[in-house]
């Protein structure tokens, strides 16, 4: 009985998320079924050969008014007239859920879906969010200024006509659905943003991501301090407070104004200067030598703020004799043409 009800809960579930494509395709399922017993009929109780069954239930479905292969007998007759009256009954029951269809715009948003699932299918190291709020909106707009590959998963629908107008890629539903997030591209993505405002959502989506794609960069959302922990254990690798990020922010602009200002200039990119991380690759040039050797702040007029090293240890303000090693993240602050010049011998 319990099983039954959660069967029921299910079918209603996804009658409520398919509306009339459901009922087309329930509508084309008991065609099928009909033609089967047709199929039937015709070939054990009248003795036929499959495709004199086959076509005698093509011309009494389609009401074309043919001749019968054969002369039917009384019973025949009798069943061949409950399948007229089906078939009929429910060709029309088709042609008006494709009817409603056309209506409420089901069948443009299918075919908008596969159109943005085919984008989302040749997609690699693109980042996700998931969560399209106050918070999610802010992410995925500084993400669009350098990337476009950005796929939002969103529930709201309010929210998820939003993006359609802003032409983001996103897909639409509870981005707890590992399926989603497989169709997401989870496991060829760079990194994943889950920015849900139900915490527990954000535990499970980030337990999911990390065993979908043990590799995937996980920033995660928390409300509480107490719960930096258990999104870390479930395998995030930054946890962020946005209120906690905001009043340490208000606090900055009250006691170091000129300070705020310079590092929202530079990080906003509203002048010709940036706050950039530079990646060491094992053949770059500057692999071994120290910064002065290096004639970083001579050729390229860069600023080296920090040095991030591949183990983890973070050298701040690094001093002309501190040696470059291959996996380096400098931290470097200067024009963005300088920057992208010196990306190319990285």
């Amino acid at each position: 009985m319990r099983v039954s009800r959660l069967n029921l809960a299910h079918i209603r579930s996804i009658k409520d998320k398919w509306g009339s494509l459901f009922q087309f395709i329930l509508g084309f399922l008991i065609m099928c079924l009909i033609f089967l017993a047709g199929l039937f009929l015709f070939m054990e109780v009248e003795g036929w050969s499959f495709f004199e069954s086959f076509y005698m239930m093509v011309i009494t479905l389609s009401t074309v008014g043919f001749g019968e292969v054969h002369p039917l007998s009384s019973t025949a007759r009798f069943y061949t007239s409950i399948i007229i009256l089906c078939g009929v009954s429910t060709f029309a029951f088709m042609v008006g859920s494709f009817s409603q269809m056309l209506v409420d715009g089901h069948l443009h948003k299918l075919l908008w879906r596969r159109k943005v699932q085919r984008r989302i299918d040749k997609l690699d190291n693109h980042y996700i969010v998931c969560g399209y709020g106050r918070i999610g909106g802010v992410v995925v707009q500084e993400l669009l200024k350098v990337s476009s590959d950005v796929v939002v998963i969103e529930h709201d629908p309010a929210l998820v006509e939003k993006l359609k107008l802003d032409g983001i890629m996103h897909l639409s539903g509870d981005a707890t659905d590992d399926g989603l997030l497989i169709a997401a591209g989870i496991k060829r993505a760079k990194s994943i943003v889950t920015a849900l405002t139900d915490e527990a959502a954000n535990v499970y989506v980030t337990l999911t991501a990390r065993q979908l794609n043990p590799k995937i960069s996980i920033i995660a959302r928390a409300n509480n301090t107490s719960h930096i922990t258990r999104l870390e254990f479930a395998g995030a690798d930054k946890v962020v407070l946005p209120h906690l990020i905001g009043g340490v922010r208000m606090a900055h602009t009250v006691l170091r104004p000129t300070v705020t200002d310079f590092l929202d200039l530079a990080v906003r990119g509203n002048i010709d200067l940036s706050l950039e991380q530079l990646v060491l690759s094992p053949n770059s040039e500057f692999v071994g030598k120290n910064i002065m050797d290096s004639n970083i702040r001579k050729e390229f007029d860069l600023i080296i703020v920090a040095i991030k090293r591949e183990s983890g240890e973070l050298v701040f303000n690094p001093g002309p004799r501190e040696e470059l090693c291959a996996g380096d993240t400098l931290i470097s602050l200067g024009r963005q043409s300088d920057l992208r010049r010196i990306c190319e011998l990285l």
